[in-house]
């Protein structure tokens, strides 16, 4: 579990994901997609291989390179 100061909205392209949010606990598969608020304590488990696409906002400047 973690938590950042970023608004998070994960989208899951293929496989299957055990999304914790706040305590709460959700399988996602292809096709779901959820919102994390800023400092909300969340985490992921891939339980099936597969593609999760995350925006966040503000940007995430420690993910990107040069």
């Amino acid at each position: 579990m973690h938590q950042h100061e970023h608004a998070q909205v994960s989208f899951v392209e293929s496989g299957a994901f055990d999304v914790y949010i706040d305590g709460n606990e959700h399988r996602l598969t292809a096709g779901d997609g959820f919102y994390i608020h800023p400092n909300t304590d969340h985490g992921a488990v891939c339980r099936e291989a597969g593609i999760l696409i995350d925006v966040f906002s503000p940007v995430r400047e420690d993910f990107l390179t040069e």
